[in-house]
Order: structure tokens, then C-alpha cells, then sequence
């Protein structure tokens, strides 16, 4: 399967991408969106590649080397977290970046390989670890056998948005009695099995949710998420932009409220007829909406239909320490 880069025109437009300029392209994947940074970046600038996964960090790292880039010069590949992109940084003695790019949700490479454990359509063990060799990393396996009930029930519901994740919950504990999960196609059919037929969702697995809800919980997706919105204001450079791609309600409404909140003026009490805090934005929301994918990109990449791009600025702060009006 070609893996295609979802909304890369898009990308490198609102990040304003130009020679000289470093980039941080926290989930690097299979390089596409990362190769064409470069191109734009070069031969001044550098971007520094992050992923969890270590197999998909060398991977990309091997295709920017194919098409050309010199690793340690004008690129470099490593694997951490997001909640450890300040330690990324110190790490290369580089503290501060000119753009972040994020593309969020799973890998398509981690969807080929079914003895990774992600998909509904490769039978596989029942995995979903974005990065195995983490200490004490718990396995989808590990929680479907394991987890009680009520916490079962409490993921598929708030990380699936799952409107059956009680009956869920309640089969898969059943099962579990007499016989323990090992595969992905075990799981997916006692899903299946405890959703009516008549609300399976049209052009979907019936168990897309479940799945979807057992890998944010065992990589901890928002948690990260969380941690790099909070982690990267204060690495970004005056003038940067920060670009991020979601795929679902849960990540995306986080990229918004955090956006939101950093681009905020006054923060005095609603009651106040006039502003008394005289505080300035610190950042822009480029764009009045996020940046979706034309019909012609969906007709290409399905998986393009639900992605939404929000950018935002860090305003320059003028030599006088005075911010700029407007």
C-alpha cells in the first residue's frame, strides 16, 4: 500500500514553510509530509523527525536518506513521546523551532501489518503498542483480559464515543471467563456479535469504535496530546506556526480549546463593562475554520475525509519589548 500524506498542499501553505527555517514534524511516519518540508526548508534548514515507533522512525528515516537529505546535516530522526519533546530538544542542544507539524491518530503503516495488532481487516495479536519496547507498555490484550467491567466500559464510551460500550463491555467480560482474547479477529467479532445488527454503522466495522478506544487508552494518545500542547508554546520561536492534523472529535477539540486559549486577549471577568488586563494575544488562529480535504484528495485517500488541519502563530514581539498593535 503507497502511503499517501493527508492534506500536504495544505501543510506546507499555512505553515509558511522557507529555506533556513527548523521544523519539527512530531510524528514523522513514513516521511511524506517531512519530505517535502525539507525540500522547502533546504539547504539552510533542518527538521528534526519524531516518532514513538522505532521501526517507523528508521523507516523514515531510510526515505529521507533515498530521496536525497543528509542525516545529521539537514535532518534527523529519533524516537520519544510527545510529552518528551523538551527533552528531544535539549537532547540535540536545539531549544527553540521555527514550525511544529503533528499528524495524529494511527499510522497507515501500523494498519499493514497485522502482527501489530491494529487492524480490523489483518488478523493479528491482539497488540496495538505504538512502541513495544517501552517499560511496561500494556498490550490492547492486556486490558481486554484484564481491565474490570466498569473501566471497560468507561474507555469504549469516552475514547469511542461507543453508544453499546455497556453491552460491550458486558460480552467481552463474559467470554473472557472461560476463554482469554489473543487475536484481533477474536475481539471484533464478540463486538460485533454484542451490536445489534440494525445499528452497525454503514461503510464501518462494527468494532472501528472499540478499536479505536483500546489504542488511544493503551498509548495514552490524549495524554500526550495534552502534554505537547502545553509543552510547545514556550518552544516555538516569535513568528513560528504550529500545524495539527486530527482525525476525531477527541483530539481535534483539544487542538481547538488550546489553540483558542493561546490566541485569548482579555482574560478580565465577563461582568467588566471594558477591558482592565490591557492583555495582548500572544498567538493567531490562522484561518477562521480548520483546513479540510477537497473532494478530489478524498477520492484519492479516503482517509482524508476526516482530517482537520488548524494552524496557529506566535506573534513577533518587537526589539523594544512592546508588542505590536492589532
Amino acid at each position: 500500500m503507497v502511503h499517501r500524506p493527508v492534506l500536504l498542499r495544505e501543510s506546507v501553505e499555512w505553515l509558511g514553510l522557507r529555506p533556513g527555517l527548523t521544523v519539527v514534524d512530531g510524528t514523522v511516519g513514513a516521511a511524506g509530509h517531512s519530505r517535502v518540508f525539507l525540500e522547502k526548508v533546504c539547504p539552510e534548514g533542518f527538521l528534526l523527525g519524531l516518532d514513538r515507533d522505532p521501526q517507523v522512525a528508521e523507516l523514515a528515516a531510510r526515505e529521507l536518506i533515498r530521496a536525497g537529505f543528509t542525516r545529521g546535516k539537514q535532518f534527523e530522526v529519533e524516537v520519544w513521546r510527545f510529552s518528551q519533546l523538551s527533552e528531544a530538544l535539549a537532547c540535540r542542544r536545539t531549544p527553540r523551532f521555527d514550525r511544529l507539524f503533528l499528524d495524529l491518530g494511527v499510522n497507515s503503516l501500523h494498519l499493514d501489518r497485522a502482527e501489530r495488532g491494529f487492524s480490523l481487516k489483518r488478523e493479528g495479536p491482539l497488540d496495538m503498542r505504538m512502541n513495544p519496547q517501552e517499560t511496561g507498555a500494556a498490550s490492547a490484550a492486556d486490558l481486554v483480559n484484564g481491565w474490570p467491567e466498569e473501566e471497560l466500559e468507561r474507555i469504549f464510551r469516552q475514547y469511542g464515543e461507543e453508544r453499546f460500550s455497556y453491552r460491550i463491555a458486558q460480552a467481552i467480560v463474559m467470554r473472557r471467563s472461560t476463554e482469554s482474547f489473543k487475536t484481533t479477529r477474536e475481539l471484533q467479532e464478540v463486538v460485533a456479535g454484542a451490536i445489534p445488527r440494525r445499528a452497525w454503522p454503514p461503510r464501518l466495522d462494527p468494532a472501528t469504535r472499540v478499536f479505536q478506544a483500546l489504542r488511544i487508552a493503551v498509548n495514552g494518545e490524549l495524554d500526550e496530546l495534552d502534554a505537547v500542547l502545553a509543552a510547545f508554546p514556550g518552544l516555538l520561536n516569535p513568528g513560528g506556526r504550529a500545524g495539527i492534523i486530527s482525525f476525531h472529535s477527541l483530539e481535534d477539540r483539544r487542538v481547538k480549546e488550546a489553540f483558542r486559549e493561546l490566541a485569548r486577549g482579555c482574560i478580565c471577568p465577563p461582568e467588566l463593562p471594558v477591558c482592565m488586563c490591557g492583555r495582548q494575544p500572544q498567538y493567531k488562529l490562522l484561518g477562521p475554520r480548520p483546513i479540510t480535504a477537497g473532494e478530489k484528495e478524498i477520492e484519492e485517500n479516503p482517509r482524508a475525509r476526516s482530517a482537520k488541519l488548524r494552524v496557529i502563530e506566535k506573534q513577533e514581539i518587537p526589539p523594544s519589548g512592546e508588542r505590536k498593535d492589532g
